[in-house]
């Protein structure tokens, strides 16, 4: 199947009135894995790479994005290619030759005006390259070097604020700090369903969760039906696939090929997507 791009996964998910789950890849085996789960349950996914799985990989772009091209071309499902949470912008400007069709420009870190200001000149980039771009206003807690909680004073996304930053930015969607947060290992997350509404009719354009991770089935259906459309899970995966290593190696310490505990891996990894999928894609 040729690879889609987010923009049609987006579009498609929103006229359902459902999701598209955006899942983290650091490993040519965690690609394959997300394409096995999704295959599973036969619905679109889309590939996500951050700046910091680039660092993993020493700051080169190109080996994993092209893996992962080659595994989205070879599926079963439609699948695309973003970009996620970029703030280096010589690495947003390699996005276009890489296979990406969107990128996630994260500048919420920044006070309002500076982020308005970065993301406006990153949005203006991707929209001459053909991307789709996506931005956060408020503070998805968990993240490195990111130090308010996801329910402290000043975490929350304003709707107000969040329309006067669409219209200065001209990004195309909004993630949106609402109760979860980055790398929880528990899915304990409390989503605050009435700001998500709030959120959603007050900006046209497609709402985004990070840290879903640590969001239950049950809230994570509600936050969609309340507005969220695109859906970004990657702790879940990590805890599947490291698992799945230990439990391995606990078991058979003796064992120094790797392709004998990165299976079990990567089929726990293809499990944890198909079941997330399955809540996500109603």
């Amino acid at each position: 199947m040729t690879l889609r791009s987010t923009d049609e996964l987006i579009t498609e998910a929103r006229a359902g009135g459902r999701a598209v789950a955006a899942f983290n890849v650091i490993t040519l085996e965690h690609a394959e894995g997300i394409v096995a789960g999704a295959e599973q349950v036969g619905v679109p996914v889309i590939l996500q790479i951050s700046e910091n799985a680039v660092k993993f990989h020493g700051g080169s772009l190109l080996p994993i994005a092209r893996a992962s091209a080659a595994v989205a071309q070879s599926a079963g499902v439609p699948v695309s290619l973003h970009l996620d949470h970029v703030e280096d912008e010589a690495l947003l400007r390699q996005a276009a030759d890489a296979g990406f069709s969107s990128v996630m420009f994260d500048a919420s870190h920044a006070e309002y005006a500076e982020n308005v200001e970065a993301t406006r000149r990153a949005a203006e980039w991707a929209h001459r390259n053909g991307l789709l771009i996506e931005a956060e206003l408020g503070q998805v807690g968990g993240k490195d070097g990111v130090h308010l909680g996801a329910h402290e004073p000043g975490a929350r996304t304003d709707p107000d604020e969040a329309v006067a930053y669409v219209a200065a930015t001209g990004v195309d969607a909004l993630a949106v700090a609402v109760g979860s947060s980055h790398a929880m290992t528990t899915r304990t997350a409390g989503l605050d369903f009435e700001l998500i509404e709030r959120l959603r009719d007050a900006v046209a354009i497609p709402l985004v969760l990070h840290g879903s991770s640590g969001v239950p089935d049950e809230a994570l259906a509600a936050g969609i039906r309340a507005g969220i459309v695109k859906v970004n899970i990657g702790t879940a995966l990590n805890l599947a696939y490291t698992g799945a290593v230990r439990s391995f190696l606990d078991a058979d310490a003796k064992t120094v090929d790797p392709r004998k505990f990165l299976k079990p891996a990567r089929a726990a990894l293809a499990e944890t997507v198909a079941q997330m999928l399955a809540v996500v894609s109603g």
